[in-house]
């Protein structure tokens, strides 16, 4: 239980890979908290954990000034921040709303920063930290009709690297992790919209994303917070600055 002693905050932390994160930091001994804008399912999750529930609506800059504040008096002192909130929307460039661009850079980048920049201080001053950016391997590579997704997530990675080295001379390290299509609600979403779209069936559209990986599966949950516990672990503190991608070999960088 080598986070025995240590708070983390998960957001997005309701269901699917927060969901994950948050239960498996818990068997390692962490005090967590999760936040998302689905009271019931935090709720839930943080009583699954014997953790502690924040709303907070990473699409709204005032819930998150909120949360943030929340946070200080709930919660305390953050060790580890896993910035899992976000969400996925495609359409072909030229019918990308400004909208659908705005509100993916809020909740998949914006929300993510104004978090590290109001906790990874703390880290510092106390002299451990971890954070790690769960972003997507549409962080890697490009995918059509996914033009501001894929800039979300680039954008993601871009900001991990960038801190990575501001900080590199400090206790507290930065990641990001990758995941290819995961077994998720959202990715369910996915295939419907896919199906309804194509007039395919359901079950031709999800084998059409799984055969996207080499392994010609989708990936599970568990795989994606393994990663992250691995990276909150005292061993991993040299792993900083890195874009991990889990994806059964679809992007190899």
């Amino acid at each position: 239980m080598f986070l025995a002693g240590k708070t983390a905050l998960v957001t997005g932390g309701g269901r699917g890979i927060g969901r994950a994160i948050a239960e498996r930091l818990a068997r390692e001994g962490a005090r967590v908290a999760v936040s998302g804008r689905t009271q019931s399912e935090i709720d839930d999750v943080a009583r699954a954990v014997n953790g502690v529930a924040i709303a907070m609506d990473a699409a709204d800059r005032a819930s998150m000034r909120a949360g943030i504040e929340a946070i200080g008096e709930k919660v305390g002192d953050v060790d580890v921040l896993v910035n899992n909130a976000g969400f996925a929307e495609s359409a072909p460039f030229a019918r990308t709303s400004d909208e659908m661009w705005d509100s993916l850079f809020e909740v998949n980048v914006t929300s993510a920063f104004l978090l590290t920049r109001a906790l990874v201080p703390g880290m510092i001053a106390r002299g451990f930290g971890r954070v790690v950016n769960i972003a997507s391997n549409a962080g890697l590579s490009g995918y059509a009709y996914t033009m501001a997704y894929c800039a979300s997530k680039h954008a993601m990675i871009g900001m991990t690297r960038a801190l990575a080295v501001e900080i590199a001379a400090t206790p507290v390290t930065v990641n990001a992790v990758c995941p290819g299509w995961t077994n998720t609600r959202m990715v369910q979403e996915a295939v419907d919209r896919i199906s309804r779209k194509t007039g395919r069936a359901s079950e031709t559209a999800k084998k059409a994303l799984e055969d996207m990986s080499p392994q010609r599966r989708l990936v599970e949950v568990d795989e994606v917070a393994h990663v992250v516990a691995m990276l909150c672990a005292p061993e991993a503190r040299g792993v900083h600055g890195q874009a991990i991608p889990i994806d059964g070999g679809q992007v190899m960088k």
